[in-house]
């Protein structure tokens, strides 16, 4: 112990503080989509897509549309759009040099989620393409997803976070996406510029179109 930190450095001074899983969480990961697997990715709306440069560098993006934006091209592979956003292409740098990716998949409601994880390979065009249309827009960029691993994991961080009951939710106690945008990054736009361009109805309007 230094300085009154006890750090764990060791796989098995991990496993003394944790214990070992028990049977059904040892033996739940599969390397192929279950038909149960299939009926998940058809009602999730959303998911968390986390990747790694090379120097071990991560970053975690949300990838959302309606549901089944997901598609199933085998039991093997799934496809994930790109729609329009920053342009930063953060997650899309760090696949090009390392495609190992990890997804978690969510459904609205649901406090278990559904984990894949896999290689990629990043596709301009395929015929699928045209499954991924969203009101007239047909993607440019897919991720395409060889499955290593898949499995459910279990709500108790859902549930403890309470993140489905309304009675928890207190998003006007934040400053608004406005305000976060003038005082982080915006430049020389003023506050009541930032306010129209996020408004909720005229930002809903340009989700699919291309950013500016």
């Amino acid at each position: 112990m230094t300085g009154g930190y006890a750090e764990i450095t060791s796989i098995g001074q991990l496993t003394a503080v944790l214990g070992e899983p028990n049977e059904r969480a040892a033996t739940k990961v599969r390397d192929r989509l279950h038909e149960l697997d299939r009926q998940w990715l058809a009602r999730s709306p959303f998911c968390l897509l986390a990747t790694a440069a090379p120097d071990g560098t991560c970053d975690v993006s949300p990838k959302g549309d309606p549901d089944g934006f997901t598609v199933v091209l085998d039991d093997r592979t799934i496809a994930i759009p790109d729609r329009p956003g920053n342009r930063r292409g953060d997650g899309f740098r760090n696949l090009l040099r390392n495609p190992h990716v990890g997804l978690l998949y969510l459904v609205p409601g649901r406090s278990d989620t559904l984990r894949i994880n896999g290689r990629t390979r990043l596709l301009s065009d395929a015929p699928f393409f045209d499954d991924l249309t969203v009101q007239g827009h047909r993607p440019e960029l897919a991720i395409v997803v060889e499955i290593e691993e898949v499995f459910y994991h279990c709500a108790k961080a859902f549930l403890r976070a309470q993140l489905w009951e309304p009675q928890s939710w207190h998003p006007d106690g934040l400053a608004s996406v406005a305000e976060i945008a003038k005082t982080m990054y915006a430049g020389p736009a003023t506050l009541s510029e930032l306010e129209r361009w996020y408004d909720p109805v005229a930002y809903a309007a340009r989700l699919y179109q291309p950013t500016t």
